[in-house]
């Protein structure tokens, strides 16, 4: 196996900011992002995606739907009743929880298979600021690439094969515009 990626960059499709790809050494790999585009005042329940370098914390993985993909990153094993708090006013915000949770919360644990695979990313999380939003993820897309709340989304089959090329100092950079291929000289 080749080592890890020292970076994914995310980038915004021209003229439609919940579309992009994700740059993996030189593969690209189309994405979904949120309604909202990329940008660097995020909000909770904004429908942005965070513009930044952000640290690819663990992997949560539904053992029940697949065998463990090959990675460098801590793994998680989702549970029926693993949540994650969006609630701005709770002691939890932007952390696991244990559902039931009497707070508004996500939940991990999905039947549509978008969460079978989530890389958590390092956002708002040292030290968490209320409000500025929470659970941003590498997850898998929506069929047809429809935008995520604010995540980062690739084909199940790319959450896969990249989960093997990200370690622990693998970093995620999202901003900026889609490159253009080079040209070779004549």
């Amino acid at each position: 196996m080749q080592g890890f990626l020292p970076v994914l960059k995310v980038r915004a499709a021209p003229g439609r900011p919940a579309r992009g790809c994700v740059i993996a050494g030189l593969a690209r790999f189309p994405c979904a992002l949120g309604p909202a585009g990329i940008a660097t005042a995020k909000r909770e329940g904004d429908g942005v995606t965070p513009l930044g370098s952000f640290a690819i914390r663990r992997l949560w993985r539904r053992a029940d739907r697949a065998p463990r993909p090959p990675t460098g990153l801590p793994v998680r094993v989702t549970r029926p009743d693993d949540g994650w708090c969006d609630a701005v006013g709770h002691r939890r915000y932007n952390r696991p929880v244990r559902r039931p949770f009497s707070a508004s919360h996500e939940a991990m644990w999905r039947d549509d298979g978008l969460y079978d695979l989530v890389f958590e990313l390092g956002w708002n999380d040292r030290p968490v600021r209320a409000g500025r939003g929470s659970a941003i993820f590498l997850h898998a897309a929506r069929p047809g690439f429809t935008p995520t709340a604010g995540c980062v989304a690739l084909a199940p089959a790319v959450l896969k094969r990249l989960a093997g090329r990200i370690g622990p100092r693998t970093m995620i950079e999202i901003g900026g515009p889609v490159p253009r291929p080079r040209r070779r000289a004549i």
